[in-house]
């Protein structure tokens, strides 16, 4: 037997019993988790520093290594994060709809957990604590697969979790994280049906598409961002270097960070060389089309030949393709091609452009004036998030404890029979 299975095995077993437990109960559990960790902060630290210096020793790239990072503040945010989570109201048991039947049958449509919630997520420990949080909330035991590179930062994580969930009274064995670094665990866990219920993949593309392909547990894509920003016409030179700056170098090797530049050939001139004379100061490579790269050398700023691979490239690294456009309809067309459906972002002073953009680009957040870095479940109001899904079933964007969660039928009759 694999360890995957094993720990499948043991999650699918606790998570019965969790998703009869109180809403106090799994509040006062993702509460006890939370101190948890942050009591273990000097130990996960430790944990954390042995896989930054491995990730630097193997040549991870900054950007990347920046997501593995863990600090004393980063910790307290983690944990205030699953603070914010148990404070939320109680996603299990709310009546989606009611009413009598034809019949007499009384019938009600109630949220249910979705029982056993399997994530496989490379490096990025946080979602370790994340996952954790919002699993137990909603009444979902969860098996996590992290990535090598962070392996010893999720399970430093996890044991304090554990810790904490079996200090408040409830079943440790909900939390299982697999400790096995080989690559056929993970092929196990994506076959594990009838154990687990849904496989939640949270890395780059590859991951992702890995898990799409292979899976024989129903899977939520998540998190591949491709994200644009548009210059319109009419935009506001100061707010796109703004927006563009925020976009693109606030935290490059996030999923919300821009990738790609688009502007309308006809406002060029007037738009791009403040934008890139910022971008280049920021340390950001530049590739663009023929209309761009001209425009980029007469603002003496060195901008690359970009290749259509380009136009569809998630760098996550301090790299951005330009493109010219000859209006919203020709961008709109370009990012519902080339974008990945994740967040999509228009500058313009122009309400009909906007509405137009808004409608016709085909993504889970779509912005008008504002940067695509808000793409986050904190920021949305859900404590912190699972993943940003890109699909459209059962759930699309960040996804917190509702989107965890499923529905019944609940019916009461008097003796009625068809």
């Amino acid at each position: 037997m694999s360890e995957a299975l094993d720990r499948a095995r043991a999650a699918h077993e606790a998570a019965a019993a969790l998703g009869r437990t109180t809403d106090s109960q799994r509040t006062a559990a993702v509460v006890a988790a939370a101190d948890a960790i942050q009591a273990a902060t000097p130990a996960i630290l430790e944990a954390n520093a042995r896989d930054v210096e491995r990730g630097r020793a193997a040549g991870l790239p900054e950007p990347l290594i920046d997501r593995l990072l863990l600090t004393e503040e980063r910790l307290r945010d983690i944990a205030a994060s699953m603070r914010e989570v148990a404070a939320l109201p109680d996603p299990l048991g709310r009546v989606v709809e009611g009413r009598t039947l034809a019949s007499g049958v009384r019938m009600e449509r109630l949220t249910v957990p979705l029982g056993v919630v399997a994530m496989i997520y490379e490096a990025r420990p946080n979602v370790t604590a994340d996952a954790i949080a919002l699993t137990l909330r909603s009444g979902n035991a969860v098996v996590l697969r992290g990535g090598t590179a962070a392996h010893d930062s999720c399970v430093a994580i996890a044991d304090a979790a554990r810790e904490g969930v079996a200090k408040a009274g409830l079943d440790p064995e909900t939390i299982q994280l697999i400790t096995s670094e080989d690559r056929a665990e993970t092929v196990e866990l994506m076959h594990a049906t009838g154990l687990v219920d849904v496989l939640i993949p949270r890395g780059g593309a590859s991951l992702i598409q890995t898990c799409v392909r292979e899976s024989k547990v129903p899977v939520i894509e998540t998190g591949v961002g491709n994200c644009h920003v548009y210059l319109e016409r009419t935009a506001d030179v100061a707010m796109a270097r703004d927006i563009v700056i925020n976009a693109k170098t606030q935290r490059p090797g996030v999923c919300n960070a821009a990738e790609s530049l688009l502007v309308d050939a006809c406002a060029a001139d007037e738009l791009l060389p403040d934008v890139l004379v910022a971008l280049h100061e920021a340390g950001v490579e530049l590739v663009g089309d023929e209309a761009c790269r001209a425009v980029a050398q007469r603002a003496g700023v060195p901008m690359g030949e970009a290749t259509a691979e380009d136009w569809g490239t998630e760098y996550l690294d301090l790299k951005m393709s330009v493109h010219a456009v000859d209006d919203v309809d020709e961008a709109i067309a370009h990012i519902n091609r080339y974008g990945t459906g994740h967040s999509e972002c228009i500058v313009t002073s122009d309400l009909a452009a906007s509405e137009r953009f808004l409608a016709g680009v085909n993504a889970a957040a779509v912005y008008a004036n504002a940067s695509t870095r808000f793409t986050d479940g904190g920021v949305f109001g859900l404590g912190c998030e699972i993943g940003i899904s890109t699909q459209k079933l059962h759930v699309r964007g960040p996804m917190g404890i509702d989107a965890l969660t499923s529905t019944k039928y609940v019916l009461r009759g008097d003796g009625q029979v068809r």
